[in-house]
């Protein structure tokens, strides 16, 4: 099935407001898991010295669940939608104690704003997102470091409209009606994990690990390689 790209940012008030009252928190968590497991021993304790950017970070699901592990780490939250920025920095300051290592900047990718290197870089349904996929890897590259981890799950395009079909009514069957359209443009958008493969080659980062979770996602993790790091 053919790539069809959607809207770049999801600024609508309609689209923010129900991605935040929807619950992810599985799926979140599921994230999270993975992640700690990819940091491996620096994931020890409560974050001492990390630092983590959550690129494309939406209302800031995955970025609070961060800093609920690793509650001394720093952690960048990074989104180019004010509408879901605005969520997220209420959720902050609804509880500033536990967030205090927690911040939010909105960025449009390509930003030369985006400065590392931190510890983690860590995306969840981002890329999908992007018209030119060159440009996430080459905000992971800005971000990266000679020691920094990534780990990315993302969607995967199904081969048909059907398999598309039947994947919206299992997954979002029950959703409101924007995330449902908003689910079946997504996988319309989202590349294959051949494709990312070379993507992955073009901007020489082909040491990361690409592969396929249950029947929707995709996932890329590993230590970001080194040598050309420069975007």
């Amino acid at each position: 099935m053919e790539r069809i790209c959607e809207p770049e940012l999801m600024d609508e008030p309609l689209q923010a407001q129900a991605y935040a009252a929807a619950d992810f928190s599985s799926g979140d968590r599921a994230v999270l898991e993975r992640i700690d497991a990819v940091l491996g021993p620096r994931g020890v304790g409560e974050g001492e010295g990390l630092s983590v950017v959550d690129l494309g970070c939406g209302p800031g699901n995955i970025t609070f669940l961060l800093a609920s592990r690793w509650p001394e780490a720093d952690v960048l939250g990074i989104d180019g939608s004010a509408a879901m920025l605005a969520i997220a920095e209420r959720r902050r300051l609804a509880d500033p104690d536990a967030h205090r290592h927690v911040r939010f900047q909105r960025l449009v990718l390509p930003s030369p704003r985006l400065a590392g290197p931190c510890t983690a870089v860590v995306s969840n349904s981002l890329l999908h997102h992007l018209h030119d996929p060159g440009v996430f890897w080459g905000a992971v590259k800005q971000l990266a470091g000679p020691d920094t981890c990534l780990y990315v799950r993302d969607l995967r395009r199904p081969a048909t409209a059907a398999e598309l079909e039947a994947l919206v009514a299992r997954h979002a069957g029950a959703a409101p009606a924007v995330l449902r359209r908003d689910y079946a443009h997504s996988l319309r958008a989202a590349f294959t994990c051949a494709e990312v493969s070379e993507q992955l080659a073009a901007a020489g980062l082909e040491g990361l690990q690409v592969r396929e979770v249950d029947d929707r996602y995709l996932e890329i993790h590993g230590p970001i390689p080194p040598g050309r790091l420069a975007p």
